[in-house]
């Protein structure tokens, strides 16, 4: 069931009176109220003759759910009204505090401590009219940086920008007192300040109120439990960010979660060597952007998909982990060591995301396969990277389905077509009867890149779409009537034209009749330039 607005609920209540009154002999009487509706205690007065009317025959447990359903602020309007409501709202499941949640998201005057006063009044207000009792989810997000108006043109290099944030730790801290009970599911703590982290209290994660818990989503926290955590056995998803935690906190908090199935870490720079003990249920990891990080090991036998951006230095040990079927790897040369390394170590992937940094070796042909890879995407930072060695992919993924390349336009090796239009390079006949969907992001001039997409043309059998974006591949305007097209220098604008000629000129002659072309120019409209 969709999520219901105060205004839409009101008006319903007010079709469902006007039903309910019937004009008999000159006078207004109302039906008999029905037990369980939200008005069935509420009096009302129309044109002095009606005492009451009843609305929908609902039982209460869904008018219940659907309270549930609503925003917060909406909720605590409609509890205002309706002793359903109220009822309902004081043992509300899921309370979710930020700007968006409470009508604030529109403010201006973000960032001081006049707005922080706002929403400590609030939140206090909310907070004392909920038993406490039924809380399932609870979530803190300090969001009013991405919501300001004026967010593109914030110096976000001043610190003072970060440290005023919406929640004040000792407000935090009680209110969290009060709502983090025995039943609790998911705790979700999104601070994005800079430079002062929230102490999360471990304390309250006792013994009953850890079992309970299943999502746990800290961000801009200190957080170090102790050996005296309580039993987190039915915990599920770990998501920590920008959390200040050392390698033997992680590991006494990854000890007590023996039901553990996805850990996410991101920008943890406190972690030096990263230790997965036997989790028997873990299928997710992620590693991103933790700095100091030099060793992960993991003992978790059944991890299937695998997401890591850092160094490839960082010494990398799975067990089994010829069952990740999933793996994403953003650092410098990636391509060459999925190329190298992948096919021998994790044998059974299906999915293989690369995003490199700097690619300054060119893929080699090795004799190693992806015999199970069916989705494959490349995104290439390279300054000198020729693109016509990624069909070193291709012959190695007999079974490949989707190829996804994303080229940025300002560093793609610039050796044009028109300025070098002779010999273009062919391979081997090497047929690839699988390969059905093909997509081209920053497209552009470049020989390399042209003789990549000839070749596919050629080779592929069962294609079935291509499609070359010669932008950087965002929402378009056409999309979104209310966003722009992303901005393009007058360098990139001149080189998608350049692409658009190639396409014609060397492409578009070996689209075979079975194949639908998509070719993307920029918007005219949000990209006029005078060529």
């Amino acid at each position: 069931m969709g999520m219901l607005k105060l205004d839409q609920l009101m008006s319903m209540k007010r079709r469902n009176r006007r039903r309910q009154i019937q004009t008999r002999n000159g006078s207004i009487a109302s039906c008999a109220k029905r037990k369980g509706s939200p008005s069935q205690h509420d009096e009302h007065s129309l044109d002095g003759q009606i005492k009451g009317y009843s609305g929908s025959d609902l039982p209460e447990d869904i008018w219940c759910h659907i309270h549930s359903l609503m925003p917060i602020q909406d909720a605590a309007r409609a509890a205002c009204v309706s002793h359903t409501f109220l009822r309902s709202w004081r043992c509300r499941p899921n309370l979710d505090f930020s700007r968006e949640t409470l009508g604030l998201i529109n403010d201006n005057t973000c960032r001081n401590e006049e707005t922080q006063r706002d929403i400590t009044s609030i939140v206090d207000h909310i907070l004392q009219n909920h038993s406490g009792i039924g809380v399932k989810a609870v979530k803190f997000q300090d969001d009013s940086y991405y919501n300001n108006q004026d967010f593109c043109h914030l110096d976000l290099e001043d610190d003072s920008f970060y440290d005023n944030q919406d929640f004040c730790h000792l407000d935090l801290d009680r209110w969290l007192r009060n709502t983090i009970k025995p039943g609790i599911e998911e705790l979700n703590i999104s601070l994005y300040g800079k430079n002062t982290l929230y102490n999360f209290p471990c304390s309250l994660l006792s013994d009953e109120i850890g079992e309970s818990l299943r999502n746990l989503h800290l961000v801009g926290c200190y957080f170090h439990p102790t050996i005296g955590l309580g039993s987190l056995r039915n915990l599920r998803r770990i998501q920590l960010c920008n959390v200040s935690i050392t390698e033997s906190k992680l590991e006494c908090l990854l000890s007590n979660s023996f039901s553990l199935e996805q850990l996410v870490l991101r920008n943890c720079g406190g972690i030096i060597c990263l230790k997965i003990p036997c989790l028997q249920r873990l299928s997710y990891l992620e590693v991103n952007s933790c700095l100091g990080l030099e060793v992960l090991e993991s003992k978790a036998p059944n991890l299937s998909s695998v997401r890591i951006a850092g160094d490839l230095h960082v010494q990398l040990s799975l067990l089994e982990s010829s069952h990740i079927i999933k793996y994403e790897r953003l650092c410098p040369g990636a391509a060459f060591y999925a190329r190298t390394e992948l096919p021998s170590s994790m044998p059974n992937l299906e999915t293989l995301s690369l995003v490199s940094e700097t690619e300054t070796v060119n893929t080699p042909v090795m004799p190693s396969k992806f015999l199970h890879l069916k989705f494959l995407t490349i995104a290439l930072h390279g300054q000198t990277y020729d693109c016509f060695s990624l069909l070193s992919f291709f012959d190695a993924s007999p079974f490949l389905e989707t190829f996804i390349l994303n080229v940025l336009s300002v560093h793609v090796e610039r050796v044009s077509v028109f300025e070098d239009p002779l010999d273009l390079r062919k391979m081997p006949e090497n047929h690839n009867d699988k390969l059905k969907c093909v997509r081209i992001t920053n497209f552009s001039s470049a020989k390399s890149l042209i003789e990549l997409t000839c070749h596919i043309l050629e080779s592929a059998m069962s294609l079935e779409c291509l499609t070359l974006d010669t932008t950087h591949g965002a929402p378009r305007c056409s999309v979104n009537e209310h966003v722009r097209c992303w901005p393009m220098t007058r360098d990139e604008l001149m080189e998608a034209h350049r692409a658009l000629s190639a396409v014609q000129t060397y492409v578009k002659s070996k689209v075979p009749s079975t194949v639908e072309l998509n070719v993307f120019e920029p918007c005219s409209q949000c990209h006029a330039v005078a060529l």
